[in-house]
């Protein structure tokens, strides 16, 4: 619940946003940081009164609060690149929240800071710009609002919340180390050339995680890959339609898929190659590849090994290693449900696709994608034993990050380098002639991330 106090930048507070990192922009761009110039909150149960010089600003619904913030971007040249919203929460003991609040853009940017109260607060009547899952005190969170913030001008930004665990922001007034900012990136800032190739696993149910991973995908081009378990619990047709239709199926025209275990409680997985046709290559195999770009060679496996056999002598493997002899390309990526290595506590590192790895690293391959821990893992390049290869190794992902609820990590495997439990996302590869970068790209409203670039093999 919403707590006042004096107006003072809170030493502790300080210390967070100074030992904070934000992601650097290239040369060619130029970002600036905006505060605002006038903020404050209203509240349900006190009509008349006006919080204007409060150093809090407070959401909730029991008793309602809004807050509504007013920013002036003025100096900026060339187009917007992004606009994010940083908003630091309170950091008095009990200010955390199971609901940061939504955030939305507001029509009228002449409200007073200083005179506006619930009966005569402005109308947010403006397009959602994003929202905030549970927070913690003392924390910075970010929302895109590059969709609003197109350029110099005055904007407004109101929040609300459904939850009665109310949310309490540092204001302006609480000093500049807390104060919210709007940052602004603008310029030409050339992304990585080359072809993009975006996805994740674990993805659709009845829970808002694939919504949010779905919304990413909206404004990023390129192919789609799935890491399995692409639909909860069944794989049934009817989950097909009721879940992953509405979210990531509107992108069913540019997706390759790959099957899961939970794809394959439905028998046959019927309800995933009905869904996705010849994109998911012949019924019975699931494993095929194809060609991106004029320097890229992408490999589909089944790691279904009960289903499709996965042994160094099934006709799968012996399937990949001649589809890897034929060549052609001087970089590939292969991509299964199940992880060959994982620090994931629910599922342990499946030697069952080591024949894949195998083959894979015999043949120079550069990249493994993987899902079924509901996480976000990097390794460093690795030989098929998990050893440190920094000549030939493979690095590994799991992206299990597409929208079913999360798993905790156990213990921790050498040579992985970069992990995260708490962060729907999807992993973007701009795959170029002779190297790739990645990102990771969170769900709006998280700060998790998770880049670099390695030439291939």
């Amino acid at each position: 619940m919403f707590r006042r106090r004096p107006v003072t930048a809170l030493t502790t507070a300080v210390l967070v946003f100074a030992a904070m990192t934000f992601p650097e922009v290239a040369a060619q761009a130029a970002t600036s940081t905006f505060q605002p110039v006038a903020d404050t909150y209203v509240d349900g149960s006190v009509t008349g009164t006006n919080y204007g010089t409060s150093g809090q600003l407070g959401v909730d619904n029991s008793p309602a609060k809004r807050m509504f913030l007013r920013f002036t971007v003025s100096g900026v040249s060339g187009p917007v690149g992004s606009a994010k919203l940083r908003v630091h929460t309170d950091d008095v003991s009990g200010a955390e929240s199971d609901n940061g609040g939504l955030f939305r853009a507001v029509s009228s940017t002449t409200w007073s800071e200083t005179g506006t109260t619930w009966n005569n607060q402005p109308a947010i009547d403006g397009a959602t710009l994003g929202s905030l899952g549970a927070v913690s005190a003392g924390a910075w969170y970010e929302i895109d609002v590059t969709s609003y913030v197109t350029g110099n001008g005055t904007y407004s930004i109101a929040v609300t919340s459904a939850s009665t665990d109310g949310a309490d922001y540092d204001a302006r007034e609480s000093g500049t180390a807390t104060a919210p900012q709007l940052v602004v990136t603008s310029g030409s800032t050339p992304p990585p050339t080359g072809d993009v190739l975006v996805g994740a696993g674990d993805i659709a149910d009845s829970g808002a995680g694939d919504t949010a991973t779905a919304a990413l995908l909206d404004g990023i081009p390129g192919t789609i890959f799935t890491l399995g378990d692409n639909v909860y619990d069944n794989g049934t047709a009817a989950e097909f339609s009721t879940y992953y239709g509405p979210t990531w199926g509107r992108h069913k025209a540019r997706t390759r898929p790959v099957p899961g275990n939970h794809d394959y409680n439905t028998s046959g997985a019927s309800g995933y190659y009905g869904y996705f046709g010849s994109s998911a290559g012949d019924p019975s195999k699931g494993y095929y590849s194809y060609d991106l770009g004029s320097s890229w060679h992408v490999i589909v496996l089944n790691s279904n090994c009960s289903v499709v056999s996965c042994s160094s002598t099934s006709a799968q493997v012996t399937w990949l290693k001649a589809d890897l002899a034929a060549g052609g390309r001087p970089c590939t990526v292969a991509m299964w449900h199940h992880p060959r290595y994982t620090s994931g506590a629910n599922h342990a590192p499946n030697s069952s696709v080591a024949p894949f790895v195998q083959a894979l690293y015999d043949a120079g391959a550069d990249l493994i994608l993987t899902g079924h821990n509901h996480q976000y893992e990097r390794f460093a390049p690795i030989n098929p034993a998990n050893q440190l290869d920094t000549a030939r190794g493979i690095r590994h992902f799991v992206v299990g990050t597409g929208g079913a609820s999360h798993y905790g990590f156990g213990t921790i495997l050498a040579n992985s380098e970069v992990r995260n439990s708490d962060t729907y996302g999807v992993l973007k590869l701009t795959l170029s002639a002779s190297s790739y970068t990645w990102q990771f790209v969170p769900e709006a409203g998280r700060t998790f991330a998770d880049s670099g670039t390695t030439n291939c093999h």
